[in-house]
């Protein structure tokens, strides 16, 4: 059985008997750690959270979506003489070497390549320190005000940091990624060795993986200045969850204890089938006076668990033609206690055209209440 059952048990046990969720009380081994919801960005659990760290190879997460978002999965890659022989981690590519970006991805994030981050680096930006700066203004653009990128590997420097907080808001736009959510899922790759020469065989280092059907990512990193650095990505009926723990001795225990608690806090309700919300508008010259203005699309949320869940119905008092069907009319405003979760359009059902007599607004309406 793939489930780690016992931590299982044991939140269940402490949850069932004090109340509170085992990680609130501080069993959590890392120096900083966060549980957030991917969806809402709602705080679940923090320890130090905000606290600047070193990132060691989860850096590469960072590194993924530049290159997903600049370059393209299928350009060929020659590698530089200067992407060899970097240390750490490595596939062990050789200068000349050609590989697509994505058979460098993979290694990237399954054998966390320092080797593939470099040549990814030169391809997309012609250099480390040019790469870097990408990966800082991809980190200004998301809304992440607490971190600093050096490399694309992740090796230790002083300018080179992160919180917990910072990396958990990069993975959560990262995972909007389907490539990146593609590649960080896969435990196996085979990819080429020096052209015709055989394969290399990428085996993902995230064991998580391995034990849980949850989790669907992302990426672990260690240095000896860093200690066990580890983001991960689990989803269950909807909810999808992220965790990040720096400096951690006890990573996967502390990471399968904290999606336990999550999915035990959070659920994915829906708040509308497409259809469901109908409103009457009054319309002169529409079939008995009056215009449907519905919702065509469905609306899926997760939500804390006991939220007060309401809506509120906004739509245009009354309309006159010319009305096209699928004309904005409206929405529905959903809410979580007192915060905006979503919303959904209001469109017109049919199309009403103008009366090919003009008549003035005022006549309209005097018509329209005959």
């Amino acid at each position: 059985m793939k489930k780690n059952t016992k931590s299982a048990l044991v939140l269940f046990l402490a949850l069932f008997i004090t109340g509170i969720p085992i990680c609130a009380a501080d069993t959590c081994s890392a120096k900083s750690a966060i549980l957030i919801e991917a969806s809402s960005g709602d705080i679940i659990y923090e320890k130090n959270a905000h606290e600047k760290m070193p990132m060691a190879s989860t850096t590469k997460i960072m590194t993924a979506i530049v290159a997903l978002e600049h370059g393209n999965l299928n350009d060929t890659v020659t590698v530089s003489n200067e992407s060899c022989g970097v240390e750490g981690s490595s596939i062990y590519l050789t200068p000349g070497e050609t590989l697509t970006l994505e058979d460098l991805l993979y290694a990237l994030m399954l054998e966390s390549a320092n080797d593939a981050a470099a040549a990814i680096a030169y391809h997309i930006s012609g250099g480390i320190e040019e790469f870097a700066n990408m990966m800082n203004d991809t980190a200004e653009r998301i809304g992440v005000n607490n971190t600093h990128f050096t490399n694309p590997h992740g090796l230790d420097n002083e300018a080179h940091y992160t919180t917990a907080s910072d990396l958990a808001r990069i993975t959560a736009y990262a995972l909007k990624n389907e490539d990146f959510r593609k590649i960080v899922s896969t435990y196996k790759k085979q990819i080429p060795l020096r052209g015709d020469e055989g394969v290399r065989v990428l085996l993902n280092h995230n064991k998580l993986l391995r034990i849980s059907d949850d989790v669907i990512g992302v990426k672990t990193g260690f240095t000896k200045h860093s200690g066990r650095c580890l983001v991960s990505a689990a989803e269950r009926d909807g909810v999808c969850l992220i965790a990040v723990t720096l400096s951690d001795p006890n990573d996967w225990r502390d990471h399968t204890d904290l999606h336990e608690m999550g999915f035990s806090l959070y659920s994915c309700v829906s708040l509308a089938t497409p259809g469901e919300f109908c409103v009457q508008i009054p319309c002169p010259g529409a079939p008995d006076g009056y215009l449907e203005a519905k919702n065509t699309d469905s609306l899926t949320k997760c939500v804390k668990n006991g939220s007060s869940i309401h809506h509120l119905v906004e739509a245009d008092r009354m309309v006159f033609p010319p009305i096209c069907e699928g004309e904005t009319l409206g929405k529905v405003s959903f809410y979580s206690d007192d915060t905006l979760i979503g919303e959904v359009p209001l469109f017109a059902s049919f199309s009403v055209e103008e009366p090919t007599e003009n008549r003035s607004l005022g006549k309209k309406i005097l018509d329209f209440f005959r």
